[in-house]
C-alpha cells in the first residue's frame, strides 16, 4: 500500500479517534461536529472585549489562525479580541504549538484560561473554530459565557468535501468565499470545483483564450433566446485569490477539468478537439442550454492531447493539490463508435472497445499530472475498462464504486447518489427551491454512514473519506446553490469528522438552532422550510375550515397564536388540528428548546384556501424525472414561479376533487422549453395531438378515464410566461380524481402547471 500525505493523515487520523471514547457529558455543549471526546466541567469562562489571544513570538501560522478566530468572534459577539505574542496570562485564549499532530487538536475552557494545543497549524484552526462555536451558541452580540469543559478531537476520515458546480451556473467569488467559511468553521476541509461541463467553461486558460471568449457563454433556449447569452468565468488571478482563502481555512481546492465526455464547451471553443465533424461540433453550441448526458466526446487525436496537456498544466500551476479531477462519468460512446479514425485508433491500440479507449485515454491524462507529482481522482466510471495503479474513484453510482474500488487496493471518495446529491429537495413542501423531486433530507444525509460494512477493517484503510455534491443545472441563484447546500451539508460534516460511535441524529437535531444561527453570521443563505410549519387544510362541520400542521423533519414543536401577535415559545403548544372560521389569522412557528427553528407562518383563514393548489400540492401522474422549475418569463431568476413537473409525463392529479355542482376550473400554467438531453427516452413521452390550433388543456376522471373537458389554450399558446386557462367542468357524483393533461404536436415546449383553483359552478 502506498503511504501517501493523505492516507498517513486519515490513518493517524483513525488511530487516534479509536482512542478516543464518544462524547461524554458534554449536553450542554452545541458543537458540530460533535468532538471525538469532551467533558464538561465546573463554571465557564468569560469571553469579552477586554479577553486577549495570546500566541508564542514569531510562531506566523499561530498569529494568523488567532487573528481569525478574532475576526469570527468580531461577526458573532461584536466586539474583537486583541492579539497579542508573549507568555501566557489568566484570563486568556492561548494557542500553544503542542499535543496531537494533523488535524486534531485539544482544548481546554475553564473559568480562568482556554487553551489550545496542537502541533500543527490545522489542529489550531479546528480549535480556534471549535472555540468560536462554543462563543456563538445563538445570535447575540456582547460578553458571553463560554461552557467550561475539556476536548480532545481528531477527525474520523481525512477527505471531507463539498463540491460546487459552477459550470452549469455561475457563482460570484463572494458566494463561495462565504460557502468557504461555512465549511471551515464545520471542519470540511475539501471544495471540489467543478469548473468545465457541457454548459460552459469557467476557468481563465492563457494558451486557449476562446475557451473564455466563447466557452463561457451560452444563448439558453425558449423566452431566453432574447436576453443577453448567460456566463461568466474565473480569471487566474480570482482563481489564485480563492485557492489561498481557502487554504488559510485549512480546505484544499480540487478543480475538476472533465473529459473525456461533458466537453460541448470546449469543442464548441475548438471544434478540432470534438469526435464529430467540425461541422457538427459548431452546431453544438445551440445545446450549451441544455440538461442531460451529452453526445460529444473529445477525439484522440495526439493534438488533443496536446491540448489537454497544456490546460492541465496551466490548471495544476494555480491549484496546488495532491489530486486533480478529471471527470470520466456519463461518456457516451456514440460518437466514438461513429468514427472511422476513432476505431482505428482502438485497433492500433490493440484494445477491445470503447469502454478500454476510455480507460487508455484517462490513464494518458493522468501521465501528464503524474510527471508534476499530481494523483488522478475521478467518478467510477473510470473503474471501467482498467484503472491505472495509483488512480482514486469518487463513487457516485451508489457506493458500488466505492467498494469495488477499496477491494482492488484503490483509494477512494464516497460521493453516492441520491444521497449526498444535494440538487434533490429537501422536503414535499412547494416552498422548497427549485431542484430534483426525490427528497433528500437533512436526516437522511446525516443517516449516510461513509465506511461500508462490505469492506474490511484492511480495505477500509482505502476509504479517504466522504463528499456531498452541489450540482446546479437547476439552482439558478447562489441565494439556491447555498440553500441546497446548507444546512445539509453540516450534517455531511458531523458524519465525516465525528466517530461513528459518537453519531447521534436526536443530539445533531438539539444543536440545531445554534447551527441555523452560525451560518447566519457567516452570510449563508438555508434551508429553513424543512423546520417550518406546513399547513394542510380540509372541509369542517359548520362551515369551518380545518387546519392541520407538521413539519418535515418533525423536530421541535410548533407554537402558535390566534390574535395577530408573533408566535414564542411560549404561545399555544399545537397538538391537534385546529377548525377555524374564517376570517381567523393563524401565525405559526417551530420551537426546539424554546429556540426558533425557521420562519414564521401566517395564514388567514379562507374558503377560498381549500380552492387552490400549487403544483406542489397536487400529485404527479408518474416521477421518472420530477422536477422544480421555473417559468420562462422575462423576470428576475428569483421572481418567477415555481412549477413541480414530471419532464417525461407532465402530467398532475387533483385528488378528491367535489363536482357535485360542476365546476369552473382555472389553470395558470407556462410553457417551458425542453432543454433536455434525454436520448430515446424523449420518444417515450405521450402525447395527444391538439384538436385546435394551439392545443387544449385535457381533463380526466381519472388518467385512463372519461374526458371531462377540453379546454382550448388560444393565445396562451403564444406567452413564454404565465397564463390562465379557464374552462368548465360538468357535475358528476361523488369526489372525483381530476387528471390534468396537455395536448401537443410536440414536446418542445411543454406545459407546467403553477396552480389549480377549482370553484363549484353557480
Amino acid at each position: 500500500m502506498t503511504l501517501t500525505p493523505l492516507r498517513i493523515a486519515a490513518i493517524s487520523a483513525l488511530a487516534l479517534v479509536a482512542a478516543l471514547a464518544p462524547p461524554a457529558g458534554a449536553a450542554d455543549l452545541t458543537l458540530t461536529p460533535a468532538p471525538a471526546k469532551a467533558v464538561r466541567a465546573d463554571g465557564v469562562f468569560e469571553l469579552t472585549a477586554a479577553t486577549p489571544i495570546v500566541v508564542s513570538k514569531g510562531d506566523v501560522e499561530a498569529r494568523g489562525v488567532a487573528d481569525q478566530l478574532a475576526d469570527l468572534i468580531r461577526r458573532s459577539r461584536g466586539f474583537r479580541p486583541k492579539v497579542v505574542e508573549g507568555d501566557p496570562t489568566d484570563g486568556a485564549i492561548v494557542l500553544r504549538r503542542e499535543g496531537p499532530a494533523g488535524e486534531a487538536y485539544r482544548l481546554d475552557v475553564s473559568p480562568k484560561a482556554v487553551t489550545i494545543a496542537a502541533a500543527r497549524r490545522a489542529g489550531l484552526f479546528y480549535g480556534a473554530m471549535s472555540l468560536w462555536q462554543l462563543a456563538t451558541p445563538d445570535n447575540a452580540k456582547g460578553p458571553v459565557a463560554v461552557p467550561a469543559a475539556t476536548i480532545e478531537d481528531a477527525p474520523r476520515f481525512a477527505w471531507r468535501g463539498l463540491m460546487v458546480d459552477s459550470a452549469r451556473h455561475f457563482q460570484s467569488i463572494e458566494t463561495l468565499k462565504a460557502t468557504l467559511d461555512a465549511m471551515a468553521a464545520h471542519k470540511l476541509n475539501t471544495f471540489h470545483w467543478h469548473l468545465v461541463d457541457d454548459q460552459g467553461w469557467r476557468l481563465e486558460i492563457k494558451k486557449y483564450p476562446k475557451l473564455t471568449q466563447v466557452g463561457a457563454w451560452r444563448t439558453d433556449p425558449g423566452a431566453a433566446r432574447a436576453y443577453p447569452k448567460y456566463g461568466g468565468f474565473y480569471t487566474q488571478d480570482q482563481v489564485r485569490d480563492l485557492v489561498a482563502y481557502a487554504a488559510a481555512r485549512n480546505i484544499t481546492i480540487v478543480p475538476e477539468i472533465e473529459t473525456p465526455g461533458h466537453a460541448l464547451a470546449p469543442i464548441v471553443a475548438y471544434p478540432e478537439l470534438g469526435s464529430a465533424p467540425p461541422d457538427a461540433s459548431k452546431m453544438g453550441a445551440k445545446h450549451m442550454g441544455d440538461w442531460g448526458v451529452f453526445p460529444w466526446l473529445y477525439n484522440t487525436d495526439d493534438a488533443t492531447f496536446a491540448f489537454l496537456d497544456d490546460v492541465l498544466n496551466e490548471v495544476m500551476d494555480l491549484f496546488p493539490s495532491t489530486f486533480i479531477h478529471v471527470g470520466g462519468d456519463e461518456a457516451i460512446k456514440d460518437q466514438w463508435k461513429a468514427s472511422p479514425k476513432i476505431q482505428a485508433r482502438i485497433k492500433d491500440l490493440g484494445l477491445k472497445d470503447e469502454h478500454e479507449l476510455q480507460s487508455w485515454f484517462i490513464q494518458r491524462v493522468g501521465k501528464t499530472l503524474e510527471k508534476r507529482g499530481r494523483r488522478l481522482i475521478g467518478w467510477d466510471e473510470i473503474l471501467e475498462g482498467g484503472l491505472a495503479p495509483n488512480a482514486t474513484v469518487m463513487s457516485w453510482r451508489g457506493i458500488d464504486g466505492a467498494i469495488a474500488a477499496a477491494k482492488a487496493g484503490h483509494d477512494t471518495v464516497l460521493s453516492p447518489h441520491p444521497v449526498l446529491y444535494l440538487d434533490n429537495r429537501q422536503s414535499v413542501s412547494p416552498d422548497e427551491p427549485t431542484g430534483r423531486g426525490r427528497v433528500v433530507s437533512l436526516k437522511d444525509v446525516y443517516g449516510f454512514d461513509p465506511a461500508p460494512s462490505q469492506l474490511s477493517a484492511e480495505e477500509r484503510k482505502h476509504v479517504l473519506g466522504v463528499q456531498a455534491n452541489v450540482w446546479t443545472e437547476h439552482m439558478q441563484t447562489d441565494a439556491r446553490m447555498q440553500a441546497m447546500a446548507f444546512p445539509r451539508a453540516v450534517a455531511l460534516a458531523e458524519r465525516g469528522w465525528t466517530p461513528e460511535g459518537g453519531v447521534d441524529w436526536d443530539d445533531f437535531a438539539r444543536r440545531l438552532p445554534a447551527e441555523m444561527a452560525r451560518l447566519k453570521i457567516l452570510g449563508v443563505t438555508v434551508d429553513a422550510v424543512p423546520f417550518e410549519p406546513q399547513p394542510a387544510l380540509s372541509e369542517a362541520e359548520g362551515g369551518k375550515t380545518r387546519l392541520a400542521l407538521s413539519t418535515g423533519l418533525g423536530i421541535g414543536e410548533i407554537r402558535y397564536t390566534l390574535d395577530g401577535k408573533a408566535p414564542t415559545a411560549k404561545s399555544l403548544a399545537y397538538a391537534a388540528a385546529l377548525d377555524l372560521s374564517s376570517g381567523t389569522t393563524v401565525k405559526a412557528r417551530a420551537f426546539l428548546d424554546g429556540r426558533a427553528l425557521g420562519r414564521e407562518r401566517t395564514w388567514t383563514i379562507d374558503p377560498a384556501l381549500l380552492r387552490t393548489r400549487v403544483s406542489g400540492q397536487l400529485k404527479l401522474c408518474t416521477e421518472k424525472v420530477p422536477l422544480t422549475m421555473i417559468d420562462d418569463a422575462p423576470r428576475a431568476l428569483d421572481k418567477r414561479a415555481m412549477m413541480f413537473v414530471d419532464i417525461l409525463n407532465p402530467c398532475w392529479i387533483w385528488e378528491g376533487a367535489d363536482l357535485s355542482k360542476g365546476a369552473i376550473l382555472r389553470v395558470r400554467a407556462s410553457q417551458i422549453p425542453f432543454n433536455f438531453q434525454v436520448g430515446k427516452d424523449r420518444d417515450q413521452i405521450p402525447l395527444r395531438a391538439p384538436e385546435t390550433p394551439g392545443g387544449e388543456l385535457e381533463v380526466r376522471a381519472g388518467c385512463a378515464g372519461e374526458r371531462l373537458a377540453a379546454i382550448p389554450l388560444g393565445d396562451a399558446a403564444k406567452n413564454p410566461g404565465l397564463s390562465t386557462i379557464t374552462g368548465r367542468l360538468p357535475a358528476r357524483p361523488g369526489k372525483v380524481d381530476l387528471c390534468l393533461t396537455f395536448t401537443a404536436r410536440s414536446v418542445d415546449p411543454f406545459w407546467a402547471i403553477d396552480r389549480v383553483t377549482l370553484t363549484a359552478a353557480n
